[in-house]
């Protein structure tokens, strides 16, 4: 089985761990500073807690599609994070006290078990799609760092 590949960026935010939390695990609120996931909804009766569930619409030029995650961490103030297919790839925030704000990191882990649902699902085919996640998640983490700190900072 191959090594997860992973991606993680920062960016400080003048905001405190709490109210950078409150932002991040609102999951409607994904479109607002995604490059990529246009929307997301809670399953009915679910909210940001460990076990909720919800699903996502993501637009590139070549595709559109929807995904189903579940929520694997909800720290207030401190980490929310999900899990795409899930297990497939796992997607984290995690906040940290600096000076007078948040240190926030954005971590993306692209499972074993994910890239093993890729080799299955696009044959030959595989290792240009993982590449192409990969790059996508290089490209977007600090696109999406830079939107979260302009909006929580307004």
């Amino acid at each position: 089985m191959s090594a997860p590949l992973t991606f993680a960026d920062s960016i400080h935010v003048d905001a405190d761990p709490a109210s950078v939390y409150a932002v991040v695990s609102d999951v409607t609120r994904t479109g607002e500073w995604s490059p990529t996931c246009q929307e997301c909804w809670w399953d009915e009766g679910q909210g940001p807690r460990a076990g909720a569930w919800f699903t996502g619409r993501n637009v590139t030029a070549e595709r559109e599609w929807k995904t189903r995650s579940q929520v694997v961490v909800a720290d207030p103030g401190a980490a929310f994070g999900w899990s795409v297919g899930p297990g497939r790839v796992v997607w984290t925030y995690r906040m940290e006290p600096s000076g007078d704000g948040t240190l926030l990191s954005e971590s993306w882990e692209f499972t074993p078990e994910g890239q093993a649902y890729f080799a299955e699902r696009f044959g030959e085919h595989a290792a240009a799609q993982i590449a192409a996640r990969t790059a996508a998640a290089r490209e977007d983490i600090p696109v999406t760092l830079a939107a979260l700190k302009r909006i929580i900072e307004q």
